[in-house]
């Protein structure tokens, strides 16, 4: 996504979820999801390289090169997401 983006900032990929689960980002799908997400193909344990069905909680964290957070946004509805223009600005 940098590459592809030309982004002169680093994203962190998590696989397995372990960073997400170290911060309390992450959360287990309830057994009755289960079939509901199989049923649409979604194989979670494939894509986590674990045997979770786990998802992380949505989040935005902005630290900056001293090591200093800036701002945290994390919001368990995946579709309340910060906007587009309030990050750029807190990156520049």
């Amino acid at each position: 996504m940098v590459d592809s983006h030309s982004l002169s900032f680093d994203i962190l990929g998590d696989p397995g979820n372990e960073f997400a689960s170290k911060l309390g980002l992450r959360f287990t799908l309830p057994d009755e999801l289960i079939p509901i997400y199989r049923s649409f193909g979604i194989d979670l344990p494939a894509c986590n390289g674990d045997d979770s069905w786990s998802l992380p909680i949505p989040a935005r964290i902005l630290i900056a090169t001293t090591g200093e957070i800036i701002d945290v946004n994390a919001d368990p509805d995946y579709t309340v997401r910060p906007e587009p223009l309030d990050t750029l600005a807190l990156l520049e």
